[in-house]
């Protein structure tokens, strides 16, 4: 198989120098790269970490055959990146680990003289006529303002556009974190968005469980409990086994 992995996180730029980010590092995605690749399979790796490859017995800068290694750094970059990607190449498996930014910075601002937000009711206020702000641009924004304020607006879903409009027809491979629910939710919402993104497989974690389990499926029409030491192993079979079968669900 010729199988693409995303892993790590992406930047949605602020100003030159500052960002929005999340915690996550791309070793679940690495290794499963590392994986697949120990498995006699052609790996691309686009990753914003590289140096995480190391921890697995791979030298990020001369992974070795049948192995290469692409760095990117923003949403912009994967995106771009991806989309080159699947129209210039042919995958037969896409498994996108790699935890996307949600949100992108749409202005950063600061309120003019006079202008204050008000916590106790959650509203802007000014002394005199309406609240108004500035928008700050620049490459550096001075960091001498007593405050400011991030728009952010919804992302795009890279994963949604996996099918369409970049048109890959392969096995696709889904990661799904929540927050704060069962674990018996986490597997209804991880089907759920499986079937929303056209996905064939999920990998399906709560934040808290993330470093001792995660759920693998559908394998068999059920999700499967799968210490996280034995996930790479466990997720690259199945997808074998999907590839192997050579139908996509619906």
């Amino acid at each position: 198989m010729n199988v693409f992995v995303t892993a790590g996180n992406t930047q949605s730029m602020i100003d030159r120098v500052r960002c929005v980010t999340n915690i996550f590092s791309g070793r679940t995605g690495a290794s499963v790269a590392r994986t697949a690749w120990g498995r006699g399979h052609t790996v691309t790796l686009a990753t914003s970490n590289p140096e995480v490859l190391a921890e697995f017995g791979v030298n990020p800068r001369d992974p070795g055959e049948r192995f290469t290694v692409l760095p990117y750094n923003t949403f912009d970059d994967l995106a771009t990146l991806m989309q080159n990607q699947f129209r210039t190449a042919k995958y037969d498996v896409v498994c996108h680990s790699a935890a996307v930014s949600d949100y992108l910075p749409a202005g950063t601002f600061t309120p003019d003289p006079g202008t204050f937000f008000n916590a106790r009711t959650s509203q802007w206020e000014a002394q005199s006529g309406a609240p108004r702000l500035t928008e700050q641009k620049g490459g550096k924004i001075k960091s001498s303002e007593p405050e400011l304020w991030l728009r952010l607006v919804r992302a795009p879903k890279l994963i949604d556009r996996v099918r369409q409009p970049w048109g890959f027809t392969g096995v696709l491979v889904k990661f799904k974190l929540e927050v704060g629910i069962s674990e018996e939710k986490l597997v209804e919402v991880a089907e759920a968005s499986r079937q929303q993104s056209g996905a064939d497989l999920m990998v399906a974690n709560t934040l808290d469980g993330a470093q001792h389990w995660a759920y693998v499926g559908p394998i068999k029409d059920r999700y499967e409990r799968v210490p996280r030491r034995e996930l790479p192993d466990r997720l690259v079979v199945a997808i074998e086994d999907y590839f192997q079968g050579g139908a996509r669900r619906g």
